[in-house]
């Protein structure tokens, strides 16, 4: 219940965050065998994207810590904060941000948006596993076919 009761608010200072996460929240890492950060954000960092992935490679090498980031890309019009951020991308061009940053965190990354899933670590993985299964199954049924023509 007391989700229901927190409000948004903060900035794009994803290093502040970052820092503060691994530095100070995770004091305790040596005793956990592993931990993940899950980042939830509607765009891109105020920080260069080389400089965050250095850091979260850094930060990520010591132990068993992954960045898992969901981008949520909202419509067009619909921010009414009035807020102009210090970093613009298009949407584009933040998940290929993110993708980066995630990809030396070992982690995953998932875009999504009103209209679905643009993109998901998850998904692909699956869609990939299956894919295998789909092509094994393919060959054993040659195989047995290729039995029943022996006989």
């Amino acid at each position: 219940r007391w989700v229901l009761s927190l409000e948004c608010k903060g900035s794009r200072n994803f290093m502040s965050a970052l820092r503060r996460a691994v530095e100070i929240d995770f004091k305790d890492k040596d005793k956990h065998k592993s931990q993940g950060l899950y980042l939830l954000t509607t765009g891109i960092p105020d920080q260069e994207t080389h400089t965050i992935s250095a850091y979260v490679a850094e930060a990520c090498g010591g132990f068993d810590l992954q960045l898992h980031v969901c981008l949520f890309s909202v419509t067009k019009g619909t921010d009414s904060s009035g807020i102009i951020p210090a970093r613009y991308a298009n949407p584009r061009e933040t998940a290929s941000a993110f993708k980066e940053i995630v990809q030396a965190a070992n982690g995953r990354f998932h875009w999504f948006g009103e209209a679905g899933i643009f993109e998901s670590d998850d998904i692909t993985s699956i869609i990939s596993e299956m894919e295998k299964a789909k092509n094994y199954s393919q060959k054993c049924a040659f195989l047995v076919e290729s039995l029943k023509q022996r006989s």
